[in-house]
Formats: C-alpha cells, sequence, structure tokens
C-alpha cells in the first residue's frame, strides 16, 4: 500500500520542523546537496518513528530536481511540497546565492507544481530580506514573477554586474522567490492545489549562526534587539504557521507570503531600525 508523499528539500532545522508536523503516516523524501545532512535528519526522524527516504538533489539542475520527483512517484502521490533549501550571503558569493536561492527555487515551483495531486500544498522558505531591499517597479516585479526559469539569471536585475554585493543578490533571490509563488499559484490551482511562501526573519538555525557570527553579525544582533519581539525566533515558530498552510485550514490561502520576524521589518521602516538617512 502505497502512502501519500512529502518532499523537502534543503536538510536544516527549520524543514524537519516543518516535516515533522506534517508527515506522520506519511512517506517523507529529505533531499539535500549535501547527503550527509540528508541522512542526519532522516535519522532524527526515522528515530522519532517517521518514514523517511534521505536522497542528494541540486536544485539548480533540473535534471536532479526531475530524479528527485521521479523517486518520490515510486513511492505515492506527491501531496506535501516544502523547500528550505538555499545559502546565505555569509556563506555562498553572489553567482551562487542566484543560481540557488533564485533560479534553484523557480525551478522547484515550476517542477513539482506539475506533479502536486489534487488538494496538495507546498511551502518555499523566503526571507525577511525580501521585505527590505527598496520597491521595485511593477515591471520588474511581473518579470521576477512570470520569466521562465531558464531565462531569469538572463534579466538586468539578476544580471552579475547590477548587484552590489552578497546581500543584495540574497535579496533579490528573495524577492523573486515571493512574487513567482504569486504567479506560480495561478498553475498550482489549475491542479487543485495551493502554494505558499513564509518569509522569517532570524531563526536561530545553524545558518543563522553563521550570519550572527559573520560580517554582519553585529547588525544582525542588534536587528532582534530592536525588534517589538526582542528575540529571534526558533524553527517550531515556523513550523506552527507552515502547518496551518499545508493543511485544510489554509485551504483558503494561496499565492500569499507571510512574515515572520518578531516585528523587525516594522522597526525597519517606522522604528528604532530605520537607516539613517
Amino acid at each position: 500500500m502505497t502512502k501519500e508523499v512529502v518532499v523537502l528539500t534543503g536538510a536544516g532545522q527549520i524543514g524537519m520542523a516543518i516535516a515533522r508536523r506534517v508527515g506522520n503516516g506519511k512517506k517523507i523524501l529529505i533531499a539535500d546537496w549535501k547527503i550527509e545532512n540528508a541522512n542526519k535528519i532522516a535519522k532524527i526522524m526515522s528515530e522519532a518513528g517517521y518514514d523517511v527516504i534521505p536522497l542528494k538533489v541540486d536544485i539548480s539542475s533540473k535534471p536532479s530536481i526531475q530524479e528527485l520527483i521521479k523517486s518520490a512517484k515510486q513511492e505515492g502521490e506527491i501531496a506535501l511540497f516544502i523547500n528550505a533549501a538555499g545559502v546565505s550571503p555569509s556563506q555562498a558569493n553572489i553567482e551562487e546565492i542566484l543560481k540557488i536561492d533564485l533560479y534553484g527555487t523557480a525551478l522547484l515551483l515550476e517542477e513539482f507544481g506539475k506533479v502536486i495531486k489534487k488538494g496538495g500544498a507546498g511551502i518555499i522558505i523566503a526571507s525577511q530580506s525580501g521585505h527590505r531591499m527598496p520597491a521595485l517597479t511593477p515591471e520588474q516585479d511581473k518579470l521576477l514573477a512570470t520569466t521562465l526559469s531558464e531565462q531569469l539569471l538572463q534579466l538586468e536585475i539578476t544580471k552579475k554586474e547590477n548587484i552590489i554585493d552578497t546581500l543584495h543578490a540574497y535579496q533579490i533571490a528573495k524577492r523573486c522567490n515571493v512574487k513567482r509563488v504569486m504567479a506560480e499559484a495561478i498553475l498550482w490551482g489549475q491542479r487543485g492545489a495551493r502554494i505558499n511562501s513564509i518569509s522569517p526573519g532570524i531563526i536561530m538555525t545553524p545558518l543563522a549562526l553563521d550570519e550572527l557570527n559573520g560580517p554582519r553579525g553585529d547588525f544582525y544582533k542588534n536587528m532582534f534587539k530592536q525588534s517589538p519581539a526582542g528575540r529571534p525566533g526558533i524553527a517550531d515558530e515556523v513550523a506552527n504557521v507552515a502547518e496551518l498552510l499545508l493543511s485544510e485550514r489554509g485551504s483558503f490561502i494561496t499565492g500569499t507570503d507571510i512574515l515572520i520576524d518578531g516585528g523587525a521589518t516594522a522597526s525597519y521602516f517606522y522604528g528604532p531600525l530605520q537607516p539613517s538617512t
């Protein structure tokens, strides 16, 4: 007897927290660029009673994603998709950020949108950073949302010579994630499925620790100190919202982004975190 399948790309703390909420009684495929990361999360979840298969995937490669989908379909219908894969501005260069966080996410949305079952749902983990950059023009937003994935990195806005630094690349990628989720929601809806994104702030994970110990560490530490919540978040707080969005209780929610940052973005625009002019 086949089970419904949950596919998680990005074997980290946020992805695992979400998969634990929605994966009981389902087959869970955990895919990561580093198979050792997938194996580690799979071991933790298997020992907790979940039915898990670890796999290697390169989300910036369409053939690799298609191979992942093939493996998933052999286990059953793909009911839920969670993308928590990505690199941070302190971990990667401009090209890597655009290739993985922007182009790779676009590929995942397109390919899983072709196979998600009726009644299925997906979540893309974006970032508060996409909310921080200056507003783009409606034309730029539309290009990020609707340009074919294979042409995304040829847009003027995504060309390396127009990217200031790794943070700017990350912001562009995360803005693109949110806009593409909006556009893909139309296509997913044609299959009777839903897709949303979540934009977390500082969530205490190994990736966040890299940022806190990196060149912008003092900025990030001050950011959550000066936010209304006064602290960083934890992965389970992201999972609380993802569980809603992936469940029947969220059946009227699609094509949207939910910002979970303890109010840091609000403080950035209207509070003590406002940039000095």
